[in-house]
């Protein structure tokens, strides 16, 4: 079973002090919604978001969105030996289930998010949550996750590559890997405090829905050799 961990995820409901700005209630307006229960974008809301802490790193759902279906469409995961899960730039963790279908299209994956950060969950049921929140640390919800060793996938980590990353994840009994959702900038100190081990995979950043799926497809090949 591998572990992926999206940590910092730029997934957040509008904050308090961008909700009367001009960008932030046209755009509620225009959607039926009340400020408040609309997703920070910055396609939408760049102008109300200049003076927010970490800005730079928020607004940008396309991101986890693309990654989620990277990761969810994959063998790995088909087989059952994926288990995914997020932690927000706002400390609220997502667990997410194997078998959710999230939407292509992005403006429905938006909604879909946007229900979810306001009612707690996402369920054809109560008894079987497909996505779930929870206000949680990163360092709580990594002690949940019991990892053998967890990994840091970061431009700023040691050079290796993914082959020999992936041996060694494919030793673990419970690996656990950190790939960062979120545009561009450094991990926070405090996450990087949570792992064992930071690797680079390539000279230059990478999007990271394309670690995603070059981590997941390596992992793969690694253990049907083990």
């Amino acid at each position: 079973m591998l572990n992926l961990l999206f940590v910092e995820a730029s997934l957040g409901l509008v904050p308090g002090r961008t909700l009367r700005h001009p960008a932030v209630t046209r755009n509620a307006r225009r959607e039926g919604k009340k400020p408040e229960e609309t997703l920070l974008d910055r396609t939408l809301h760049h102008h109300a978001m200049h003076e927010l802490p970490e800005g730079e790193k928020k607004g940008r759902p396309d991101i986890i969105h693309f990654c989620l279906l990277e990761a969810l469409g994959a063998p790995l995961n088909l087989e059952g030996n994926l288990r995914l899960s997020i932690h927000t730039l706002n400390g609220v963790s997502i667990d997410v289930n194997q078998d959710v279908r999230l939407p292509r299209d992005g403006y429905r994956f938006k909604t879909l998010m946007e229900r979810l950060l306001i009612e707690g969950q996402i369920s054809p049921a109560p008894e079987v949550p497909l996505m779930k929140t929870e206000q949680l640390t990163l360092h709580d919800l990594k002690q949940r996750l019991k990892p053998s060793r967890t990994f840091a996938l970061t431009s700023h980590g040691k050079p290796l590559k993914l082959e020999h990353l992936c041996k060694i994840m494919a030793l673990e009994s419970n690996p656990l890997a950190f790939i960062g959702a979120y545009p561009h900038g450094e991990y926070r100190p405090e996450t990087l405090a949570e792992t064992d081990e930071q690797y680079s995979i390539y000279p230059k950043p990478l999007e990271a829905w394309v670690v995603t799926s070059r981590l997941i497809y390596e992992y793969e090949k690694q253990v049907s050799t083990n």
